[in-house]
C-alpha cells in the first residue's frame, strides 16, 4: 500500500493508533521480510528460537525498516509510503490498533527510539533530514514534530541508519556515500541541530552505526574504499574524531555492528562472505577475536542482542537460515555459539532486520 504524496490521507495524526497494549515482559524478537512482506516474530528462549502466535504476520506492503517502543508496547514498520503500528502481545502476537496500522504518510528507511519512549526518530529516504515524531503511549499514535535538515556532499541521497545515544542528547546518522551526520538533541523539544558532517570518499560507504553503552565511542560499518569497523571518539556536541587504526579490517561488505552488554566485545556482519567478524575493544580499539570470524546465514546484514543480553541475532537476507541466535561462549572470551536458527516462514524470506525487546 504506497501512500507517498496521500497529503490528505490522514486528517487527525495525533489520535492515529487507539487500543493500545501494556507492553510485553516476554523477551521477543522480530524480522521484517522483503521478498515475504511479512513480519516474523519469535520468543526467545534458553537457546531457543519459537514462533509466535500467528506468525508470520502480513503486511500488505515491502518492508524497509522496523523498531519497538520503550516499553514493549508496539512494533513501527516502515514501508514505502508510511510507518505502520502494531500491538505487541504479551506472547509476541501482533495486531492492529483500533484505527488501523498506518500511523504518518512518509519514505523512511531507519527509525530508532529515544531512551525515554517518547520520541521515534526516522531517517527519511527522500530528503536529506530526519523527521522526529511523538510517540502516543496509550494509542501507539504518531505526530510529526520537528524536522532537522543535513548537509551533505553533492553525490546525491544516501541515507542508511540513523542512532540515539544511550542518554538521548546525539543523534547519529549513516548516509552511505556522504559519510554521517551527527546531531544534538534536546530531548524535552525534540529539537535537533546537526553539529557536525563526517566526510568519506565516494567509493566508500558508512552503512549502520552503532554506540557504546557509555556513549564515548562511534563505530561505523563500513564498505567499499577503507572498508572496516571504522571508531571514532565521540566529544562535546557529538565532535567525532577518528580513533588511532581505524578502521580495523574485518569481512567482506561490513553491513551492521553490535555490541555484548559489558561493551567489551564488537561483532560486524559481513554482507558478502556470510561471517560475523569478532573484536575485543578497549579505549575504542579493535583487536580480532582468534575464534573470529564466526558463520552467519547468506547476506547477513543486521545484528542485534536480545533483551536478556545472552544472545545475538542475526538476520541474512539471502537465508540459509534467515535468523540465527548466537550465546557467548562460557570459556573463550568473545566467542560465538549458535544456539538456534529459525525460517521467517519461507527460506530466504529477505529477511532485512531484526530488532527485540527491550
Amino acid at each position: 500500500m504506497a501512500l507517498a504524496g496521500c497529503s490528505n490521507f490522514f486528517t487527525k495524526p495525533t489520535d492515529s493508533g487507539g487500543g493500545g497494549g501494556t507492553g510485553s515482559t516476554t523477551n521477543l524478537a522480530y524480522t521484517v521480510n522483503s521478498l515475504t512482506n511479512t513480519v516474523s516474530g519469535f520468543q526467545v528462549g534458553t537457546g531457543t528460537l519459537t514462533n509466535a502466535p500467528n506468525m508470520p504476520y502480513a503486511l500488505g506492503f515491502t518492508p524497509l525498516a522496523a523498531v519497538v517502543t520503550i516499553p514493549n508496547t508496539y512494533l513501527y514498520v516502515a514501508g514505502p509510503g508510511a510507518i505502520y503500528g502494531y500491538i505487541v502481545g504479551s506472547d509476541g502476537s501482533l495486531t492492529l490498533p483500533a484505527n488501523g496500522a498506518a500511523q504518518v504518510v512518509g519514505f523512511v528507511l531507519s527509525m530508532d527510539v529515544t531512551p525515554d519512549g517518547n520520541w521515534l526518530v526516522a531517517l527519511d529516504g527522500s530528503t536529506t533530514q530526519l523527521d522526529i515524531y511523538q510517540i502516543n503511549k496509550t494509542t501507539g499514535g504518531l505526530a510529526l514534530t520537528t524536522t532537522a535538515a543535513y548537509s551533505v556532499a553533492t553525490q546525491g541521497i544516501r541515507p542508511k541508519m540513523v542512532k540515539v545515544s544511550p542518554d538521548g542528547t546525539l543523534l547519529f546518522a549513516a548516509l552511505g556515500s556522504n559519510g554521517e551526520a551527527v546531531f544534538s538533541f534536546n530531548t524535552t523539544t525534540a529539537v535537533a541541530t546537526q553539529t557536525q558532517t563526517l566526510g568519506v570518499s565516494t567509493q566508500t560507504s558508512d552503512n549502520a552505526v552503532a554506540i557504546d553503552s557509555t556513549g564515548t565511542h562511534l563505530y561505523v560499518a563500513r564498505s567499499g574504499a577503507g572498508a572496516g569497523l571504522a571508531v571514532y571518539t565521540i566529544g562535546a556536541a557529538g565532535a567525532l574524531n577518528s580513533v588511532a587504526g581505524s578502521p580495523f579490517a574485518a569481512g567482506a561488505q561490513p553491513l551492521a555492528v553490535a555490541f555484548d552488554t559489558s561493551g567489551t566485545y564488537a561483532y560486524v556482519a559481513n554482507g558478502s562472505d556470510a561471517t560475523i567478524s569478532g573484536f575485543t575493544v578497549v579505549n575504542g580499539v579493535a583487536t580480532p577475536l582468534a575464534s573470529s570470524p564466526f558463520a552467519s546465514g547468506q547476506s547477513v546484514q543486521s545484528l542485534t542482542l536480545d533483551k536478556s543480553g545472552k544472545y545475538l541475532l542475526s538476520a541474512a537476507q539471502g537465508g540459509s537460515p534467515d535468523v540465527t541466535m548466537y550465546s557467548f561462549d562460557a570459556t573463550t572470551a568473545g566467542k560465538l555459539v549458535q544456539t538456534a536458527t529459525a525460517t521467517a516462514g519461507t527460506d530466504p524470506a529477505g529477511t532485512l532486520m531484526v530488532v527485540a525487546t527491550h
